[in-house]
C-alpha cells in the first residue's frame, strides 16, 4: 500500500535520509524507530506529501521514489491525496476557540466542499473517532484546555475521522502515562488489522513496539531496515541500531539491558 524505493528525504539543502527502500502493505502497523535527528519526522512529512524526496545524485531513474496504492505520490491531487493518507504530527497547530469536536470534524474536510457542510456520514465518523480515542467525553471542551496526552488523543481522533488508507503519526505517544501509551499501541493495530489500514507511527517507545507492531522500521541516515520484530531481534539488528556503551538489546529477552 505504500512502498519508497531509493527515497532520498531532507529539506533545506539538508539531506536526512538516502537510499531509503521499504514497503507497508494494508493490514499492518509499523513502527519507526532510530536515535534522535536520524530524520524520522522527516520521513514521515516526506511519505505524506508535505515535503517533497529530496534531489538524488548519479543517474536519474523513471522509478518513483515514493509510491501510494500502487501510484506515484506525485501524481495525486491535493483533495485526493488528503483522502488517502492522513498526518499527525507533534507541533501543536494554532486552535484558539476550536472545541475538540470541531477538531476531528476537520477530518472530514477533504470530503466536503464547505466546512460548513456536515453530512449524516460525516457525524457517524466523528462520533466514531471520538469513541475509539476514549475523547467522546471531550467533545465539548475548547482543545486548548486539554493535556497534553489528551490534545495527542484529539489529533490521533481527527486522522481516524479522516478516514484515509494509510495514517501515518509522528511520536503519538509522547506525552501519554505508560498505560495509555500501551492503549494506543492496541487502538492503532486493531485499526491496522480490522480495517485493512496501513499505519506507520515514529515511537521512542521501541520494547511495546516489538511487542505490539507488526513491523519494525529501523531508521539511520543512510540505511531503513525493515521487518518483523522476531526477525530483526533475531538477527541483531536491533542491537546494530541502539547498541550504545552501557546499553545492549538482548535479541533473546527481546528487552535492552542496562
Amino acid at each position: 500500500m505504500l512502498q519508497l524505493t531509493h527515497l532520498s528525504t531532507g529539506h533545506g539543502r539538508r539531506c536526512t535520509g538516502q537510499g531509503l527502500s521499504g514497503r507497508l502493505p494494508a493490514s499492518t502497523l509499523a513502527a519507526l524507530l532510530g536515535v534522535n535527528g536520524c530524520g524520522k519526522s522527516t520521513l514521515l512529512r516526506t511519505l505524506s506529501g508535505l515535503l517533497p524526496p529530496f534531489p538524488r545524485g548519479g543517474e536519474a531513474t523513471d522509478e518513483a521514489p515514493v509510491r501510494l496504492c500502487g501510484r506515484p505520490l506525485a501524481d495525486y491531487a491535493p483533495r485526493e491525496l488528503a483522502r488517502t493518507v492522513s498526518i499527525v504530527l507533534t507541533e501543536r497547530p494554532l486552535a484558539e476557540g476550536l472545541t475538540v469536536e470541531d477538531v476531528v470534524q476537520m477530518g472530514r474536510i477533504p470530503y466536503s466542499r464547505l466546512l460548513s457542510q456536515r453530512s449524516a456520514e460525516d457525524g457517524r465518523h466523528v462520533r466514531r473517532a471520538l469513541e475509539l480515542t476514549g475523547t467522546a467525553h471531550l467533545a465539548r471542551r475548547a482543545l486548548t484546555s486539554l493535556s497534553d496526552g489528551e490534545r495527542q488523543r484529539v489529533f490521533v481522533a481527527k486522522a481516524l475521522a479522516q478516514d484515509t488508507p494509510v495514517i501515518l503519526l509522528d511520536e503519538p505517544s509522547a506525552f501519554l502515562d505508560f498505560p495509555s501509551k500501551i492503549q494506543l499501541f492496541r487502538l492503532l493495530r486493531r485499526l491496522a488489522h480490522e480495517e485493512g489500514k496501513a499505519i506507520l507511527m515514529s515511537t521512542h517507545d521501541v520494547e511495546p513496539a516489538l511487542q505490539l507492531a507488526d513491523q519494525l522500521w529501523l531508521l539511520s541516515r543512510d540505511e531503513l531496515c525493515c521487518g518483523t520484530p522476531e526477525a530483526l531481534a533475531g538477527a541483531g539488528q536491533i542491537g546494530r541500531f541502539f547498541d550504545r556503551s552501557g546499553l545492549r538489546f538482548d535479541g533473546g529477552q527481546r528487552r535492552f539491558v542496562f
